[in-house]
């Protein structure tokens, strides 16, 4: 349902994501982890199209996404970074809107609210929200319509545990409802809960799968870490 193929983008700084293909297939869940500043973010933009792939390409239910009928976008949900919110609207008036924008039905957001146990602020405007109940709206926002594919960027940021665990059973009803999802997180134990597939990502680069079901993901994850670092700086060097 989502592929990139070869994509790099690259800024001035040398930031950026290089050659990097991945897919995301129906009822799959696939987890980018990777320290800060790998490229997770640049790659779920490119997957979006935030921003356009200096090289490579992109396709989202097979169309180049350039060319993606505009009907499609409304199967796709998303959250990248922070929640996207009129601030001195309501979490209801919000959803509502998330909905129209979509073409959804409306009366899904008092299921939303249900689900994400967001009642109690439904009333409440999003700017007095504090960072878990915002992050909640934004994630109600990004799934109440049932995508076909969704796109996660570090979903559980500013959650309490009971949250966390609210993220996780959702995503894994979706992946088995047939939805594609690409996620990225800085939470180990739980990628290795959820995750089909889990990518590690490190300056920019994929450097291969990992193990969700190693005995000690942790230890795994920073010495692949520490193994590319050693490999780019012996080239560097030969160079």
């Amino acid at each position: 349902m989502l592929a990139l193929e070869g994509v790099s983008r690259l800024f001035r700084d040398g930031a950026g994501v290089s050659d990097v293909t991945v897919q995301a297939r129906p009822g799959e869940i696939v987890a980018l982890i990777g320290l800060n500043g790998a490229g997770k973010t640049t790659l779920m933009r490119l997957a979006l199209g935030m921003l356009r792939p200096h090289h490579g390409t992109v396709t989202l239910f097979r169309h180049p996404l350039e060319s993606v009928p505009s009907e499609q976008w409304a199967r796709v949900g998303a959250l990248i970074e922070v929640p996207l919110a009129y601030p001195e609207l309501t979490v209801r008036k919000n959803l509502h809107i998330a909905c129209l924008l979509r073409g959804a039905d409306p009366e899904l957001v008092q299921d939303s609210l249900d689900a994400w146990k967001l009642d109690p602020v439904a009333n409440r405007r999003f700017r007095h929200l504090s960072l878990g109940n915002r992050q909640r709206v934004g994630l109600a926002a990004a799934l109440q319509h049932d995508p076909d594919v969704i796109v996660l960027d570090e979903p559980s940021n500013a959650l309490d545990p009971a949250s966390v665990i609210l993220v996780r059973e959702q995503l894994i009803r979706r992946a088995r409802d047939g939805a594609a999802i690409l996620v990225s997180s800085h939470h180990l134990d739980e990628v290795a809960r959820i995750a089909d597939r889990v990518l590690l990502m490190n300056r920019g680069r994929l450097i291969g799968p990992l193990d969700p079901t190693g005995d000690d993901l942790e230890r795994e994850f920073f010495e692949r870490i520490r193994q590319d670092d050693e490999l780019r700086g012996s080239a560097e060097v030969a160079e």
